[in-house]
C-alpha cells in the first residue's frame, strides 16, 4: 500500500499517565536529545504556547530517484487511540478539527537547506481529551521504488517556540541508520500531557510496514491502494 493513498475512514479522561520523572531532562540549556530522553517542555521553556516542529533530511545520492519522506501527526486519547479521522494530520488532511495542529505542506525531494516539512501546534487550542501527540516520518512508495532510510542522511526533528524563535531541542537520527534499514516509517517521538505540563519523549521507533501500519495501530481504517 502506498502511504500517499491512505484515506482515513473511521477509527474516547481524567486519568493522568504515569511518568518516569527520573528520566526527564530539565533545564533551558538542552539543545540535543538522544533516543530515550524525556523533556519537561514547560521546564525547558515556561513561555511555551505556540510550537513549530521542523523535520529535515538530505538525499545521499542525487542521481537516484528522488526520495519523498512525509511527516505526520497523530492525536491520541487516554487509550492511545485517535478519536476521529481528523486526529490523523498529514499532507492530505493538513489540520485537526479545532485548528490546533497545522501541517504546512509536503516536500517531495528534501532539497535545499533548512526544514523540509513543518507542523505548527497551538497548545492552548488542543482538546483536553488529547493526551498524546505522536510525530512520524515515513517513506512514500517505499515498496514500489525500493527506497529506504538508508538512502537519506542528516535526518532531524527540531522543536521551536514560535513566539520567541527559541529552538528548545533537536533530535538527530543519523546514528539509527542500521535500525531503519528495513523500516517504512519512524515514530520520532511523542508529547504527553501530564496535568498542566507537556513531556516530550524521543522514541526513534522504526515501523516496518510504514505509515499505514502506524495509522492502523492508532485506530485509523486505511483504504487499499488505488490501482492505476
Amino acid at each position: 500500500m502506498s502511504d500517499k493513498d491512505i484515506k482515513p475512514i473511521d477509527a474516547q479522561d481524567d486519568d493522568l499517565p504515569d511518568v518516569d520523572y527520573d528520566k526527564i531532562v530539565y533545564g533551558a540549556s538542552v539543545s540535543r536529545v538522544n533516543k530515550g530522553d524525556e523533556l519537561d517542555l514547560m521546564e525547558v521553556d515556561p513561555t511555551l504556547v505556540n510550537c513549530m516542529i521542523g523535520m529535515g533530511w538530505d538525499l545521499k545520492n542525487f542521481e537516484q530517484l528522488p526520495l519523498d519522506l512525509d511527516s505526520s501527526v497523530f492525536l491520541l486519547n487516554k487509550d492511545e487511540m485517535t478519536r476521529e479521522n481528523e486526529d490523523f494530520i498529514f499532507y492530505n488532511n493538513p489540520h485537526d478539527k479545532v485548528g490546533a495542529i497545522k501541517h504546512d505542506g509536503d516536500s517531495r525531494t528534501g532539497a535545499g537547506d533548512g526544514d523540509d516539512e513543518t507542523v505548527t501546534i497551538k497548545l492552548t487550542k488542543l482538546s483536553f481529551d488529547v493526551i498524546k501527540i505522536v510525530f512520524v516520518i515515513s517513506i512514500y512508495d517505499d515498496e514500489l521504488v525500493g527506497h529506504s532510510f538508508k538512502d537519506v542522511r542528516n535526518v532531524y526533528f527540531r522543536f521551536v517556540n514560535i513566539d520567541s524563535d527559541h529552538e528548545l531541542f533537536r533530535f538527530e537520527l543519523d546514528d539509527m541508520e542500521h535500525e531503519l534499514a528495513d523500516a517504512g516509517a519512524l515514530i520520532v517521538g511523542e508529547m504527553e500531557r501530564v496535568g498542566p505540563k507537556w513531556v516530550f519523549r524521543a522514541l526513534g521507533e522504526p515501523v516496518k510496514d510504514g505509515l499505514s501500519e502506524v495509522a492502523t495501530n492508532y485506530g485509523i481504517v486505511v483504504a487499499e491502494r488505488v490501482q492505476a
